[in-house]
């Protein structure tokens, strides 16, 4: 069965996401994708779908969106406060949202990029291979109130499950390869990168953030002014003139010339992502076997996620119409003698 997610009202940010464009690098062209493709498993893994499945991705504000057909529905990433028809609806779950009803998706608690899936996946024409919107590249654009966001097929009927999901949104360690320009860091300038506490910056978008290093001076690299630019990548650190680090994201651009001390390793950039304004960020530096250790099992994780899904246990103050529930049957008196068969 087909239909549209209409859509009534929008954030700022909020476009079409999968899992990006593999290969295009050489064109010059990106990956992006989401920002947070964690959730994208999860979001998957709830609605028993594959991974590269087209969503919503909206940045610190939601939107109200109604579907034209029953729609299973799931909700991943940083959390936001959500209600179909004013009934409080529970984050990293899976929800049925009937023909005609209205969901409205508010503003986020923690963190920064929150996820819409639907069952079978948003269906609009894919470009290169991919469905999402890559702004900086001139590919989509941002969802507008009118639109209608056409669906896929389900391939299940499945609702009222959920998973637990570790919160990505506190900052931490984040673990570190070289690059090939690391050496033109200097070694104390080198260690005194990777024993500075930074906090998460305000300057951040879908290519990068930037991190702030509070009162300690800025870091510089031998002759980064007259660098040749090169190929860059998700995850690299790159040092700004400034001084100030900043790190690439899903959207950041195909080559740089700012020198690059490191580049954090794949698993660990959706916490960088979802990181809260001023949350601690600590660089850590590891070498190639442990970096592929640790991508190997975070991959594992994620393959596994389908395996972690529950039942999805309701509160009763949350049930706006409970009386209409038959929340007992089978009621037997303890003092009379059970009939004869």
């Amino acid at each position: 069965m087909t239909g549209v997610l209409d859509v009534l009202k929008t954030g700022p940010s909020v476009t079409v996401q999968d899992m990006g464009r593999i290969g295009q690098l050489g064109q010059g062209v990106g990956q992006g994708g989401a920002a947070d493709k964690l959730a994208l498993a999860e979001g998957a893994a709830l609605l028993g779908q594959d991974i590269g499945c087209a969503c919503l991705e909206m940045a610190a504000l939601g939107g109200t969106f109604r579907a034209t057909r029953d729609l299973r529905i799931a909700l991943t990433g940083a959390p936001m406060s959500v209600e179909r028809e004013g009934e409080t609806l529970r984050w990293n779950a899976a929800h049925l949202l009937k023909a005609g009803q209205v969901l409205s998706i508010g503003s986020v608690r923690s963190g920064v990029y929150g996820y819409l899936h639907v069952g079978g996946g948003l269906a609009n024409a894919p470009v290169l291979g991919s469905r999402s919107a890559h702004l900086l590249a001139g590919l989509g654009r941002m969802v507008q109130p009118g639109d209608q966001l056409p669906l896929g097929t389900d391939p299940s009927a499945r609702v009222g499950v959920t998973l637990e999901v570790a919160d990505r949104t506190k900052g931490g360690n984040f673990r570190v390869v070289e690059t090939p320009q690391t050496i033109l860091f200097d070694p104390d300038t080198r260690q005194r990168f990777f024993a500075t506490s930074f906090k998460r910056d305000a300057r951040a978008n879908r290519m990068g953030v930037r991190v702030d290093c509070g009162e300690a001076a800025g870091f510089s690299a031998s002759g980064q002014l007259s660098l040749v630019s090169d190929f860059a990548l998700p995850g690299d650190i790159q040092m700004t003139g400034n001084g100030d680090p900043a790190v690439l994201l899903v959207e950041a651009q195909t080559t740089a010339g700012y020198p690059r001390i490191g580049t954090v390793i794949p698993c660990d950039l959706p916490r960088i992502a979802q990181a809260n304004l001023s949350a601690p960020i600590i660089f850590e530096l590891v070498d190639r076997e442990t970096a592929l250790g640790l991508q190997r099992k975070a991959d594992a994780e994620m393959a596994a996620l389908a395996s972690r899904v529950v039942p999805l246990v309701r509160d009763p103050r949350d049930i706006p119409d409970l009386l209409s529930y038959q929340l007992i049957d089978g009621v037997i008196s303890a003092h009379k003698e059970p009939e004869a068969p």
